[in-house]
């Protein structure tokens, strides 16, 4: 079983004191290619230098999360184009609307999450998505540029029935995470899983957040790292009703496409 963790937080300072034995946990499970989320200007300088400290295991993605948006600038503009063009910048993102947290003012957030999505139109990469409590205006200023990008996830979906279709609709692909694993709030997405395409469906850790309640023994420091994805692997595919081996060889192709990543042996 090959695996590609299309999302961990592999800079969170969490991971400063033991991140070769994290990158050697996972691989042990099978885990062997992981996308360094880039969620600020900072951290995405630190998801590009962490890729390319670890050649053809780490990758990263450029981007400014919407709780970050206050902050977006010309300068940061600017400095984001030339991290995505980086070839070890797979994708531009993280970047959306959150309106849950609301730690940026929502026009903020709008006009952060618009000029990411001209960032991966005048670049042609693949867009990193976040999304929470804002669809109608998330869906809406998307529409206006899906046809303009290569390819977009809507990663760590946690979101509706009807949320999932718009998406599908618009030919997103969607990230599954650990969420799927949570008792309290995550039961509606083993229905979900089911509706999502194959060819559309990746598996993420969001590592060192959303550690699956279902793992056991779970750690007693509770943080999610990359090598935790087999088990997301192994949940997903029993609500799909298929093996782990199939979940996993689709999971890792459809990553390989949309992030057009070599094909593993």
């Amino acid at each position: 079983m090959q695996l590609v963790d299309i999302g961990a937080n592999l800079g969170h300072e969490s991971f400063r004191h033991d991140l070769p034995a994290v990158i050697e946990r996972a691989a042990t499970h099978g885990v062997q290619r992981m996308v360094v989320t880039g969620a600020s200007l900072a951290g995405s300088i630190e998801a590009l230098t962490l890729a390319r400290s670890h050649p053809d295991i780490l990758f990263a993605t450029a981007g400014v999360h919407p709780h970050h948006a206050i902050d977006y600038d010309d300068a940061t503009d600017a400095q984001l184009r030339e991290l995505a063009r980086d070839p070890l910048v797979l994708a531009v993102g993280e970047t959306g609307l959150d309106y849950n947290r609301n730690y940026s003012p929502h026009q903020a957030q709008l006009q952060a999450f618009e000029r990411q999505l001209q960032i991966a139109v005048d670049l042609q990469k693949p867009l990193f998505l976040h999304q929470r409590d804002a669809h109608a205006d998330f869906i809406a200023l998307l529409r206006r540029y899906r046809d303009r990008v290569p390819a977009a996830v809507v990663h760590c979906f946690t979101d509706t029935a009807e949320a999932l279709r718009d998406y599908l609709a618009l030919d997103c692909h969607i990230g599954i995470t650990g969420w799927i694993c949570d008792e309290r709030r995550g039961m509606h997405l083993r229905e979900l899983v089911r509706e999502i395409p194959a060819n559309r469906l990746m598996i993420e850790t969001d590592a060192p957040y959303l550690l699956p309640r279902t793992v056991r023994p779970a750690p007693a420091h509770r943080r999610n790292e990359p090598m935790y994805l087999k088990h997301i692997c192994e949940e997903v595919a029993r609500d799909r009703g298929e093996t782990a081996q199939v979940t996993a060889a689709n999971s890792t192709a459809t990553a390989e496409a949309f992030f057009r990543l070599p094909s593993t042996p």
